[in-house]
């Protein structure tokens, strides 16, 4: 299964700009798994996370590519399908 991990914290100000978007995107039927970085040391520590927001394409559980930073919606949705 393919689906975007979306690592961010409240404290981040990109985060929170961005969060609105990964919403819509799920909206769309997009799988998004959203990762609290300061509640899930764990997926963060997997994944070596050292930026917030992070968002990364996992497959069978294994990642396939990321970004870190804002992007548009349909920038977004075009990662998860390219």
């Amino acid at each position: 299964m393919k689906q975007l991990w979306y690592f961010s914290a409240p404290w981040c100000g990109p985060c929170k700009q961005f969060g609105p978007t990964m919403d819509r995107v799920s909206n769309q039927g997009i799988p998004v798994n959203k990762v609290n970085v300061d509640y899930e040391p764990d997926a963060t520590t997997k994944f070596g996370i050292k930026s917030v927001p992070t968002v990364i394409l996992v497959e069978n559980g294994q990642e396939v590519k990321r970004f870190v930073g804002v992007k548009s919606e349909q920038d977004v949705i075009n990662f998860y399908n390219g």
